[in-house]
């Protein structure tokens, strides 16, 4: 696309979310359809658990077949129904199967959540290409194949709906796990942009950045695919996983329903630990005082307001009933 017409969509894009009805979240979640990559343990099954328990109709999707087994008696223990799918994110194909499959199964898709995503860390010197593919494939294709099989399923009935982007407070705070933490910034960075997009249809996007949760994230990466053999980290030491689960971590069902929560009120940012919240200030002071100290060219901003900013970022409204 020459340089123009893209900077005429973007303008077009952005004036046009100017006049957009808010996004009123999904309040009532009742009966809806939700489908979670990655839902078949850890966080993805605390926001299933969460999505079932407000009376939704979930569908899990994941690689191996003991955790989805291990969701469906959970599911039913509780008495509820869930739809359990072994599922390869990086594979589109197979997401577009899926995607048409459950829509047919359940008449149709209002929630979409990208939350399949592997925790690959270390330092991004030793990485190897392999790592890196692995990485991306998961953590930004699987994201980009989710939205691309589902979101034309969203959009079919005409209702609006919602779609929940999993990054990590390491996209906002980018201090450790170089390769992760780029992946998570970029889902930040997708997700805002795909909520400006959205808006007029109804649709909202929500990224979704949890801290320190109890999860199988980390042992993950001992389950490597063949074609992204030749790491250049360490196999996951167990001792450590069994270190993590005694630390004071958020369960992943209070994250579960932390998601649920800010779904219904359509939040573009879904955090959950305000322990973080002194760093990522400090990090965004440092953003700003990079600014160059000098006037502001009136003519150039007055040539480009489309990409200084967006309604999406103004402060909510305060609702006079809301406790001080």
């Amino acid at each position: 696309m020459p340089e123009q017409d893209l900077f005429c969509w973007m303008e077009d894009a952005l004036r046009g979310a100017e006049w957009a009805a808010d996004i009123d979240g999904m309040r009532d979640v009742h009966g809806k359809v939700a489908v979670i990559t990655g839902g078949s343990s850890g966080i993805g099954r605390g926001i299933a658990l969460a999505f079932a328990r407000a009376g939704m109709r979930v569908v899990v999707t994941g690689r191996r077949a003991e955790h989805l087994k291990e969701t469906a008696e959970e599911f039913a223990q509780h008495g509820w129904d869930v739809d359990a799918r072994r599922v390869d994110v990086t594979d589109l194909a197979a997401m577009r199967e899926a995607a048409d499959d459950i829509e047919l199964r359940h008449g149709r898709i209002d929630v979409l959540v990208n939350n399949a995503g592997i925790g690959l860390t270390g330092p991004v010197a030793d990485a190897t290409s392999s790592d890196w593919d692995w990485v991306i494939d998961v953590n930004i294709r699987g994201v980009g194949h989710g939205i691309q099989a589902f979101l034309p399923k969203i959009r079919a009935h005409g209702n609006g709906g919602h779609i929940v982007n999993t990054s990590s407070m390491g996209g906002l705070l980018p201090i450790v796990a170089g390769l992760y933490s780029m992946t998570k910034a970029a889902v930040i960075a997708l997700s805002e942009a795909l909520h400006i997009e959205l808006q007029q249809e109804g649709i909202g996007v929500s990224a979704y950045c949890p801290g320190p949760t109890h999860s199988n994230i980390a042992v993950g990466t001992a389950d490597r695919p063949a074609k992204y053999a030749g790491s250049g980290y360490a196999a996951p030491d167990p001792a450590r996983a069994e270190f993590a689960k005694q630390q004071p971590y958020m369960s992943a069902e209070e994250a579960g329903e932390r998601v649920l929560d800010g779904m219904r009120r359509g939040d573009l940012f879904i955090l959950t630990h305000p322990e973080f919240a002194d760093g990522v200030a400090a990090r965004h002071a440092t953003i700003e005082a990079a600014f160059p100290d000098e006037p502001i060219d009136t003519e150039r901003a007055a040539a480009i307001p489309f990409l200084l900013s967006s309604p999406v970022y103004a402060p909510p409204p305060i609702d006079p009933a809301s406790p001080k």
